[in-house]
């Protein structure tokens, strides 16, 4: 590409990026009366940026803010966006990393594991059965698709937590550091961790090679373990060069963490366990005090105020929901939402009340594991784009997606009430 081209990229991508911030900034201020958190706004301005309505109802504007036309100069405007969309994504989960209580969850694991196989397994059963019953009695997957691969994607999907997505509706909540939000994230991690290693089964068996979903297993579990074992007591070692005499952190501090958290996330990406992953662990490694407080306190703006909303926005993009328009997509619609829900929130909140948690930290954590969010329509956009499932499948389960995510917030204040950010960030 000609220098030509790049400043015309450069100036469509600013362009977007302030259509993008505002557009964010309006639907949130719409969804806080409604008692939404900012990320749900972002999550739906992402979507009604995309075809499923501004390009729906003014396409030329759309594709003029947007262009996908690969023979136009911006026709690279996905691949620019898509980077800068995942730094956000990783810069984020590496604070969640830093904010995290390993102290909490170390004393909580019993019911932090439980609760995450809980919200794995049931709707794992449920989503396979409904894989087998979409294959056989509905049009909802393509010919080429085989019954294992149907049953096995959709139980994938079903089996999904935003962890992003949850860590947000936490930090909003003020639940960061209680024991209600570190079970969650806790069990989030753990449970997202997992579906990835599930979806790298699954993606296996459409390239009938196991040896690939194996060595991103293997290699997931090294990661972590070398992560806690070795690469966290080194830096505790050196936690004193990252510090200024006035007890601040230095440039070189900064930098550091950067560091970390960019190979952190490049290596479990190579692995295909996603890069979110690779940030949150090496977050979590981080030496507390005054190293994870500055951090936090210079990377999280940028990340939540810039970064994140061009996240949602590019999916958003690649997310057509128009496609449900028959009253038996509906009825399918319906059947999907009820298994995500009963799979998801009936066993993490049974899987808490049997770990001995209360019943109103049981019913927290069962909303706030069942919003699926961006995560899910990054597994079915990889099912749409490898032909595993249909249009029509697709944007169900986008509907599934959606509703889940949107009820976390309202569902939480109904079932353990509105909480008092200054008492439960205590």
């Amino acid at each position: 590409m000609n220098p030509v081209n790049n400043v015309n990229l450069a100036v469509q991508f600013f362009f977007q990026i302030g259509v993008i911030l505002i557009f964010c900034r309006i639907v949130g201020l719409i969804a806080k009366r409604f008692g939404q958190p900012q990320v749900v706004a972002e999550m739906i301005a992402g979507v009604l940026l995309g075809p499923s309505l501004f390009g729906l109802l003014l396409p030329e504007w759309q594709q003029a803010i947007f262009p996908w036309d690969k023979q136009q100069i911006a026709r690279d405007t996905q691949a620019y966006l898509f980077p800068a969309a995942q730094l956000g994504l990783a810069l984020y989960m590496f604070v969640v990393g830093l904010e995290f209580r390993v102290d909490i969850v170390r004393s909580h694991f019993k019911s932090s594991l439980a609760v995450s196989l809980a919200g794995m397994i049931a709707p794992f059963v449920l989503g396979t059965g409904l894989g087998w019953f979409f294959y056989h009695w509905t049009e909802l997957f393509p010919k080429e698709t085989k019954l294992s691969e149907a049953m096995l994607f959709l139980g994938a999907s079903l089996c999904i937590t935003a962890f992003p997505m949850l860590a947000r509706i936490i930090h909003f909540k003020g639940l960061a550091g209680t024991l209600m939000g570190t079970v969650a994230i806790g069990a989030g991690a753990i449970d997202d961790a997992m579906a990835w290693c599930l979806l790298a089964v699954v993606l296996a068996s459409f390239d009938s090679n196991l040896s690939h979903a194996s060595w991103s297993i293997a290699g997931g579990v090294l990661f972590v373990l070398v992560a806690l074992l070795v690469v966290r007591p080194l830096l505790d070692r050196c936690k004193r060069w990252w510090i200024a005499k006035d007890e601040t952190l230095t440039e070189s501090g900064l930098v550091m963490g950067l560091v970390v958290m960019a190979f952190g996330a490049w290596f479990t990406d190579k692995l295909q366990l996603h890069a979110v992953f690779g940030a949150f662990v090496m977050g979590a490694c981080i030496p507390r005090g005054v190293i994870a407080r500055d951090l936090i306190a210079r990377i999280q703006p940028l990340a939540v105020a810039l970064l994140l909303p061009i996240f949602f926005t590019y999916s958003g993009l690649n997310t057509k929901i128009g496609l449900l328009d028959t009253t038996y997509l509906w009825g399918m619609c319906g059947l999907v939402l009820f298994a995500a829900v009963a799979g998801k929130f009936g066993a993490c909140w049974l899987a808490a009340r049997m770990t001995g948690l209360p019943q109103r930290e049981a019913l927290g954590i069962g909303t706030l594991m069942n919003a699926r969010g961006l995560m899910e329509l990054i597994i079915i956009n990889i099912g749409l784009q490898k032909g595993v499932i249909s249009e029509a499948l697709f944007a169900i389960l986008v509907i599934m997606a959606v509703i889940t995510t949107l009820m976390a917030s309202p569902l939480f204040d109904a079932l353990v009430g509105k909480t008092d950010k200054s008492v439960a960030s205590e």
